[in-house]
């Protein structure tokens, strides 16, 4: 007897967690940095229109805000919920208010910020660079169309990654013509655009640089390898030039751009706001955070008057409760934020005080499940709440989780961090003679001085991710 396919339906029971959405924008407003957080903000306020985001100007009152539990207020009649409701808009609004006298924001305040915030351009991409350029060239419309593509086809890093066959087949233009195109485009600036390879964006670079016929330009067409590895003798021995001209040829090489968009990147656009500064005032550290950045929110009063009102109808009374409740919750999350990283903030600064005295060989190891212990809080929050955050300090701006790092215990017990070791391994390497570099093992050696044991594969580690080469790549002779 055969069996077939068919289908039923059945009904099961299971437990699963499920983020409440409130849940989730607590979590979002806790985890984005200060930039985007009034971005997020904007965004509830054009869905939620009992919120207005007003400029302080009452007298502080310094208050504990209210709780707010909206499953308790269900048991509420009508007139008493919306009496809590308004107790905890005024209670809000007077938490926003806290430090206005010792710190008044005016006007003039705000719109000096504003200006601040409109006069962040937007730099000039390598894309638009180089159609600006291609506007000045003389080409026919159907070949400037192609040399356009072109243009399309070079990543940031100035290179062109699509290989001319596929363009050439793409287009229905002769490989011959995309080739005379591209040479258009490699004499734009930045010097070496549209390169297929390193060796060929170094080789215009020389060639720009009257230098084509150089020992240099024989080394990057013929010997990059040995170049990159610094086999100076070998290079020397191949081109029949003595050692110091090679050593001289390689010096003149690595003043060459290897990637010629970077000046272009859109890494040079990267804007910090730190959301914590740290100052010393009277031998101790004060901490702040940046209250003028934070939108401050209140329930909007024409929304209360249609509550009290007793012709508003009652769809829309009950309409206005959940948009109240709605935004009382986003209040009180970014209240929630901001503690959150105050209380963080304070940890690291009485952890790593050390760090803000003498620098960063003195940063101790911290974790983040330390942090979460004494603060009661889960690890995952601490992690959420100093992702993409910055803090200022007297040793300069850094990101909050710089501060959490694992470390190694000294010889009289003393707890080090492994970015303490990095300074170290990079203070050596700046310190040794060209001649004779500093092995991995010389370096065990000087750090046990120190008191600090570490194993040589942990040197190399370290030195590797320091971009630093090994010693018999770092000698000079």
């Amino acid at each position: 007897m055969s069996t077939g396919q068919y289908m039923s339906q059945t009904q099961q029971q299971r437990l699963q967690m499920v983020l409440a959405p409130q849940l989730r924008q607590s979590l979002a407003l806790l985890q984005v940095p200060i930039l985007e957080l009034r971005t997020l903000v904007q965004e509830e306020m054009q869905q939620n229109p009992t919120l207005e985001e007003k400029v302080a100007r009452d007298t502080p009152v310094e208050i504990e805000p209210g709780t707010g539990e909206p499953e308790k207020d269900k048991a509420l009649d009508f007139k008493e919920e919306f009496e809590v409701l308004a107790r905890l808009d005024d209670e809000w609004r007077e938490y926003f208010h806290q430090n206005q006298a010792a710190h008044p924001y005016t006007a003039e305040d705000a719109a000096r910020r504003q200006h601040f915030f409109d006069s962040l351009t937007q730099p000039e991409s390598l894309q638009e660079h180089l159609r600006n350029q291609l506007i000045m060239a003389e080409l026919a419309e159907e070949d400037r169309r192609v040399a356009e593509m072109l243009v399309g086809s070079i990543n940031d890093d100035g290179y062109l990654v699509t290989p001319l066959e596929d363009l050439a087949q793409g287009t229905g233009f002769s490989l011959d013509r995309i080739k005379e195109l591209l040479q258009v485009i490699q004499e734009f600036d930045p010097i070496g655009v549209g390169a297929r390879d390193l060796k060929e964006c170094l080789m215009l670079q020389l060639n720009r640089l009257g230098k084509g016929e150089s020992t240099a330009a024989a080394i990057v067409r013929d010997h990059l390898d040995d170049l990159g590895a610094r086999r100076y003798p070998q290079l020397a021995k191949a081109l029949g030039i003595t050692l110091e001209e090679a050593q001289e040829a390689a010096r003149f090489v690595s003043t060459l751009e290897p990637r010629p968009g970077r000046l272009f990147s859109a890494e040079s656009a990267n804007y910090v706001l730190p959301e914590v500064s740290v100052q010393k005032s009277g031998g101790e550290y004060a901490i702040a955070l940046d209250r003028d950045a934070v939108p401050h929110l209140f329930i909007s009063r024409h929304y209360r008057q249609l509550m009290e009102n007793p012709d508003t109808p009652a769809d829309v009374k009950e309409y206005i409760r959940d948009k109240i409740r709605a935004g009382t919750f986003l209040i009180k999350s970014i209240y929630q934020r901001q503690q959150t990283i105050y209380r963080i903030a304070r940890e690291i600064v009485e952890v790593q005080r050390d760090f803000l005295e003498h620098g960063v060989s003195h940063l101790k190891p911290l974790t983040m499940a330390e942090i979460a212990a004494k603060l009661g809080i889960h690890e995952t929050t601490v992690s959420r709440a100093i992702a993409n955050k910055y803090m200022q300090t007297p040793r300069g701006v850094y990101e909050m989780k710089y501060f959490f790092t694992p470390g190694f215990t000294t010889q009289d017990g003393q707890e080090v961090s492994n970015k303490t070791i990095k300074d170290s391994i990079a203070q050596f390497v700046a310190k040794e003679d060209p001649a004779a570099p500093l092995s991995d093992q010389a370096m065990v050696a000087l750090l046990k001085e120190k008191g600090i044991t570490v194993a040589r594969r942990t040197i190399a580690k370290y030195r590797d991710e320091l971009k630093i080469l090994p010693s018999h790549l770092r000698r000079a002779t």
